[in-house]
């Protein structure tokens, strides 16, 4: 018996999942008294919670099919949108001393105490709002969505005639996409071929037809979040996540057994997949990541990580500081191993679908439907969907908390905790509906992702700067946030936004075509084709690079899909960056893919921080008590109870120069410190985790080669 396209047995897995869920939140619900229960689990999470809770915020299984499309996309290079917080994880030994020791609720009292600015704290609570509905809350249900519609599908013999045709149009497309690739298409083929094009970039050509719809599914599975978080609160997310934490382990691998028993073993990868698409750093004029374009999302990520408003959640719940110092760095060392098995899954997936997925966001769905028997699918639906619990329910309590500490409370001064609360737990749905919403209108999860990535710059650098250089001010931050949101948000948006910009001849521009011939290894299917006379001789094979939109990041499409003359729109949000260049004359129509990509991170890392440090050193500095006050308490170390922690805080407030002694340069604006032995020994045991996970991953896509 099935129900919606699913076997009776996965059904139930699903819903003991949901309903054991549900209890948790019941469990914990008698523990939350007040806002720091809700909020911060009440200071009290030891190290194997703050595992489960780092583990759980950084590894959404979401991103499982989000880092297989990349991958399913651009080869194994395409792990690097998810991995490249790899090179930070060292970083993340003292970011989370930093988090834990300011003793703060939230990312926005940051700025109310460092500059006494309640429009900074007011600022950033508004714009993160919004950026987590966004990247966080809608891109989780989308990617949600598209991982679990290729599971639910109809049966072919009850498709109408409508859907029939749909799918004889996708296998249309693939046949003709596969002979452009190394014989230019003429006459009404070719023509055919732009039409079907055209939908294939909106993603409507799909092999099936789903049951599951947008609306019901956001509502329904955000509908669950909301009743757990507001139950259970921030421990009852991390218990959760303790469980999530072994989930996401299995399903994170369980489809590589499968998938390499159906494709031949790791010898047969290898004879299906181009050998290009095995290069860490790309292979041709293809891919986005080059050695370069690597690097420029690298100084991204690091400036902008500390943006992120979990980070203060996290580990401001730490019992102490190691807590917080070993539950992050084993939560994201983790996820990188984890990440590697999701990039192995890509590669697998152009082996079992070859290149014309015409939505590569539904690799992971589509193969665990291909690969898995009943009862592990169940377990897979379990393993995203419980993500997409653990995930959703982390972010919204630190959401509810910007919104009570620093939108509600400041307007209504003076309430009785209780009221607060009731707020808080208004708040958790509000939020969820405000990102299902939002969810409606988005389609590509790759590209959801890199513009959360590019987000975190908005707060990242103000945030990051302010704890190691006293010359912030606060004229300087408003600046730049206004300066940055123009650039990398609202511009981009807008253009978009508006037909007679998005339709302009001049920014529909399209980069040249271009032909790739590389040396490679003859295959099976070259040796049958007559391309070769024996596999794993080395012929050269042709290769055409199809252009791609210069300025906008989905692409260019048809207003009209079905008019072969209609005029193009631009899809997706504006390259603003790139457009710069285009100004001052750069001949971006040439630029590959992975210059595009070098040149938005680039400007998106280089404009904020030289407008922060210009502004800052032109306008006058902060009231130095304050900011001494500041630096003497997060320079002071976290005591074993919150009773002596309160007491230590306030001696070091009465000798603000305490730690003085302990800064690389006495005498200036720089906080940097020296290292005890604890710091010395965490980040050379980081940086050597950091070697092996690259030798692990070098391994994984070099085995049977």
């Amino acid at each position: 018996m099935k129900l919606f396209g699913l076997h009776w047995i996965d059904v139930t897995i699903l819903l003991v999942y949901i309903i054991a869920v549900l209890v948790i939140g019941k469990i914990f619900s008698h523990g939350v008294k007040g806002e720091k229960d809700f909020f911060l689990g009440g200071r009290s999470l030891g190290k194997w919670l703050q595992f489960f809770l780092s583990f759980g915020n950084m590894t959404d299984p979401g991103q499982a099919a989000t880092t297989a499309s990349s991958v399913y996309r651009q080869g194994a290079g395409g792990a690097w949108l998810a991995l490249i917080t790899l090179f930070l994880t060292p970083y993340y030994w003292f970011m989370s001393v930093w988090f834990r020791r300011v003793r703060l609720t939230t990312m926005a009292d940051l700025f109310q105490e460092r500059f006494g600015s309640r429009f900074l704290a007011t600022l950033y609570a508004i714009t993160m709002l919004m950026v987590a509905i966004v990247g966080v809350i809608a891109g989780g249900n989308v990617v949600a969505l598209k991982t679990l519609q290729p599971l639910m599908v109809k049966d072919p013999a009850i498709y109408s005639v409508a859907e029939k045709q749909s799918v004889a149009d996708y296998h249309e497309f693939a046949a003709l996409r596969t002979q452009r690739q190394t014989v230019p298409l003429s006459g009404a083929s070719a023509a055919r071929y732009d039409l079907l094009n055209d939908y294939y970039k909106r993603g409507t050509l799909q092999p099936y037809v789903t049951y599951l719809k947008p609306v019901t599914f956001y509502l329904v599975s955000t509908g669950l979040v909301a009743v757990f978080i507001m139950l259970g609160g921030l421990k009852a997310s991390a218990v959760v996540d303790a469980i999530q934490a072994i989930l996401v382990v299995l399903i994170s691998v369980i489809l590589i057994p499968f998938g390499l028993a159906k494709i031949g073993g790791v010898s047969g990868l290898h004879e299906k997949v181009p050998e290009v698409m095995f290069n860490l750093f790309g292979g041709d004029s293809a891919s986005e990541y080059t050695w370069y374009s690597i690097g420029a999302l690298l100084l991204v990520q690091l400036i902008g990580i500390g943006g992120t408003q979990a980070n203060m959640a996290i580990s401001g719940s730490a019992k102490n500081e190691f807590a917080a110092r070993l539950g992050s760095v084993t939560g994201g060392f983790s996820k990188r191993f984890v990440t590697i098995a999701w990039a192995f899954c890509g590669l697998i997936a152009i082996a079992l679908f070859g290149p014309n997925l015409s939505d590569p966001d539904q690799a992971w769905g589509l193969m665990t439907r291909e690969l898995l028997p009943v009862g592990l699918i169940g377990l897979m639906i379990t393993g995203i969907l419980g993500g997409k619990i653990a995930l959703l329910g982390a972010q919204s309590v630190v959401l509810s908390g910007l919104v009570v500490k620093n939108l509600y409370e400041p307007l209504f001064p003076g309430r009785s905790e209780r009221h607060y609360m009731v707020v808080a737990r208004l708040a958790v749905p509000l939020l969820l509906a405000a990102g299902v919403l939002v969810g409606l209108f988005l389609n590509s999860i790759v590209a959801i992702l890199k513009f959360a990535i590019v987000l975190l710059l908005v707060w990242g650098v103000p945030i990051t700067t302010l704890f190691i250089w006293r010359r912030v001010t606060q004229r300087a931050v408003v600046v730049q946030v206004i300066v940055t949101l123009l650039l990398i948000a609202v511009v981009p948006s807008v253009v978009s936004s508006i037909p007679a910009l998005a339709r302009s001849a001049s920014l529909t521009l399209l980069t040249r075509e271009r032909v790739v011939t590389s040396q490679v290894a003859a295959t099976a299917a070259d040796v049958a084709a007559g391309r070769a006379t024996a596999v794993g001789k080395t012929i050269s094979k042709t290769r055409r690079i199809e252009p791609v939109s210069v300025f906008f990041e989905e692409g260019v499409v048809r207003v009209d899909p079905n008019d072969v003359n209609s005029p193009k729109t631009g899809k997706g949000l504006f390259r603003t960056e790139v457009y710069l260049l285009a100004v001052f004359g750069c001949d971006v129509a040439g630029f590959s893919a992975a210059q595009l990509l070098t040149t938005r991170y680039l400007v998106d890392f280089l404009l904020p921080v030289l407008v922060l440090i210009v502004m800052s050193l032109l306008t006058p500095p902060t009231e130095p008590a304050r900011v001494a006050r500041f630096y003497v308490r997060m320079k002071t170390p976290v005591a074993a109870t919150l009773e002596e922690d309160a007491l230590v805080v306030e001696a070091s407030y009465a000798n603000p120069t305490r730690y003085d002694h302990l800064k690389l340069w006495p005498n200036s604006n720089w906080e940097f410190t020296k290292w005890d032995k604890v710091d010395a020994v965490g980040f050379a045991c980081c940086c050597a985790l950091v070697g092996v996970v690259l030798l692990v991953f070098k391994g994984v896509v070099t085995v049977g080669s």
